[in-house]
């Protein structure tokens, strides 16, 4: 029941509309008995700063933040987080009696999925496929949190300048550990790569329709009993690199952990509480499983 007193939360982005966040916060928040709600707001990055300011005015408590407006929301608060200077994105706004903090927590669901599945990140090495926004968020995180060597593989196409340039920001900010943009047309290279990795990830959209029956392991013999694979695509939830993995005997962790995981961070920031996250993929994702 809304109250008087009710606090106001909410998802900020376009488009908005099959986003399970509402029903999973609400949850939690009925769970733990807190007088608070979620809604999904329809915000372009044209209407963020006015998003912002309504957020003010509101004294809403917090805000997912979904694109196009990750980068557009930074100039508006009052604080960031180190993660999101180092990525140039946010994800999660908290307000603090009017003092807006942004975090992003990509890169947290992505390790706290990890460690799920028993591997702690540090002094570890790790290849991803791609260099976007996920591929960033993990890659500041894994670097925050202790990783010895990124391999980052991605296309030679009309982002990879901003690639190297990214690459080469976090190298500068994180000069004892190793970090290195490789062509993914080099299958060669990458192979030599992931046989000396503890953790293979696809951050890209291959795996996802229209490229369901697509991935860019073609050789599947770097997989084995020491590597944990994993992917950013959840729908489907066990994409064609998972299954080919699991099959050449490697642990798997598939993108809905770590999508789920992404928002107990978030709801850690907002209330201090744990999400209970094997209740929520139980209760909104069994279908899915």
């Amino acid at each position: 029941m809304i109250t008087g007193t009710t606090r106001l939360l909410g998802l900020f982005g376009s488009p908005v509309k099959h986003s399970m966040s509402p029903a999973m916060y609400n949850y939690c928040f009925k769970k733990w008995k807190i007088d608070w709600r979620y809604l999904a707001f329809n915000i372009s990055r044209e209407d963020t700063e006015e998003a912002i300011k309504a957020f003010r005015v509101l004294r809403m408590r917090g805000a997912n933040i979904t694109m196009p407006c990750k980068q557009a929301v930074i100039p508006y608060l009052d604080w960031v987080s180190p993660a999101v200077k180092l990525s140039g994105a946010c994800n999660t706004i908290v307000n603090d009696n009017g003092f807006l903090k942004g975090y992003i927590t990509d890169g947290e669901g992505y390790v706290m999925n990890l460690q799920s599945h028993g591997m702690d990140i540090q002094e570890k090495r790790i290849t991803i496929l791609g260099a976007g926004g996920a591929a960033t968020a993990i890659q500041v995180q894994v670097l925050l949190d202790g990783a010895a060597e990124i391999n980052v593989f991605n296309k030679k196409d009309g982002f990879w300048n901003l690639a190297e340039e990214k690459i080469q920001k976090l190298q500068d900010s994180f000069p004892n550990q190793r970090i290195s943009l490789y062509d993914l047309d080099n299958q060669e290279l990458l192979q030599e790569k992931i046989q000396k990795s503890d953790v293979l990830t696809n951050a890209t959209r291959v795996g996802m329709a229209p490229l369901k029956d697509v991935s860019l392991i073609q050789d599947t013999s770097v997989f084995g009993e020491r590597l944990l694979v994993t992917d950013c695509v959840y729908n489907p939830i066990k994409t064609k690199l998972l299954a080919a993995a699991e099959e050449s005997g490697s642990q798997i962790a598939d993108g809905l952990g770590m999508l789920i995981y992404q928002g107990a961070a978030a709801a850690k920031l907002y209330t201090g509480m744990d999400m209970p996250v094997d209740e929520i993929k139980e209760h909104f994702f069994k279908s899915e499983s």
